[in-house]
């Protein structure tokens, strides 16, 4: 989450402690049916197209975004922040009966500004950002945070301290198999304004931070890396590239041999005129999920709208504060 940017920058991704498993045009995912062998987010007909998530309930227009399930899809944790984005929020709904419950704070949030929700694979740990205290201190920037999981719930928040966090900002923490961090952060001595670094785990400490270089990093801003379990690939935000189809996109870079390709634009299904970020993959490998603020007003409206519809417009999703997005994972043909 970068304060400084005017779009949500809150992460999620579903990883295992030390083993990841990562794995509009707006359909209304919640209306489709679900059957009882599948996950809650699973659906019976492809998702080929851009569709929103669990429309009017999880996204509600409000600037929702970065969602994060558990292992069994049944508790999606998302971030609900302010429209000036000054105050971020994480929520927790439960799926039921068909359908997600009504999003409530979740008990370890609400008082700070909370983002980034990621959880294992085997839900045992919980990581997220948080400007909350260090050591009973206030701080001015974001660090990472961790719970473990209890029989109660979460245990109290960690700061995971250095060298993973830093006097400056830290962001979107996802893990890959082999236990190395790989996070945004805007610390002294990067490429750009916010660059993405990764800490491997060696021995069961942390090494010290290292940027990943101009293959991925540039002058200008990315953000928020989804890491693949062994590290073969990254989606990653970022922006002011000359391929950008408006805001921030999500792009692709595969590690080829140790070297980091040449990242690639996912592309008109993925990235529109808006912004776009917060790429997870659903915990069975089958969707991708991001999101984006794309929203009606892009486009030329095909004929006068009244004053309800125009205030249904504002007012649900679409209305280019944020939503999150579902679609079928292959759609984005990532190469093996």
């Amino acid at each position: 989450m970068n304060p400084t940017s005017t779009i949500a920058y809150l992460g999620v991704a579903v990883t295992g402690a030390l083993m990841l498993f990562w794995w509009s045009p707006m359909h209304n995912v919640a209306a489709q049916k679900i059957t009882k062998t599948k996950p809650a987010y699973g659906l019976e007909k492809p998702l080929r197209e851009p569709t929103v998530f669990a429309q009017g309930v999880i996204s509600a227009g409000e600037f929702d975004s970065h969602p994060a399930f558990t292992p069994d899809g049944n508790t999606l944790y998302f971030v609900r922040s302010t429209p000036n984005f000054n105050f971020w929020t994480i929520l927790v709904s439960h799926f039921a009966h068909g359908r997600w419950s009504t999003p409530e704070i979740a008990p370890f949030s609400g008082q700070y500004s909370d983002a980034d929700p990621f959880i294992t694979t085997d839900g045992s740990r919980f990581y997220f950002i948080s400007n909350r205290p260090v050591s009973g201190k206030s701080t001015p920037d974001l660090d990472i945070w961790m719970m473990e999981k209890t029989g109660a719930g979460w245990s109290e928040p960690k700061n995971l301290g250095a060298p993973i966090n830093s006097p400056g900002n830290e962001w979107y923490p996802t893990i890959a198999a082999n236990g190395t961090v790989y996070f945004g952060s805007d610390r002294q001595g990067g490429k750009g304004r916010t660059d993405i670094y990764r800490s491997r785990l060696i021995n069961g400490n942390y090494t010290e931070a290292e940027n990943l270089g101009d293959a991925i990093n540039t002058q200008f801003n990315e953000f928020e890396p989804l890491i693949a379990p062994d590290e073969s690939f990254l989606i990653f935000m970022a922006g002011g590239r000359a391929d950008s189809a408006g805001g921030f996109d999500l792009y692709i870079s595969y590690n080829r041999n140790g070297s980091w390709t040449k990242p690639v634009n996912l592309g008109s299904k993925i990235n529109s005129s808006g912004n776009e970020y917060s790429p997870m993959i659903s915990p069975d490998g089958k969707y991708f999920f991001w999101t984006s603020t794309r929203g009606f007003a892009e486009s030329k409206l095909e004929k006068r709208v009244d004053y309800q519809e125009l205030m249904n417009r504002l007012r649900g999703p679409g209305n280019g504060l944020g939503d999150i997005y579902q679609i079928d994972l292959d759609v984005l043909k990532i190469e093996k």
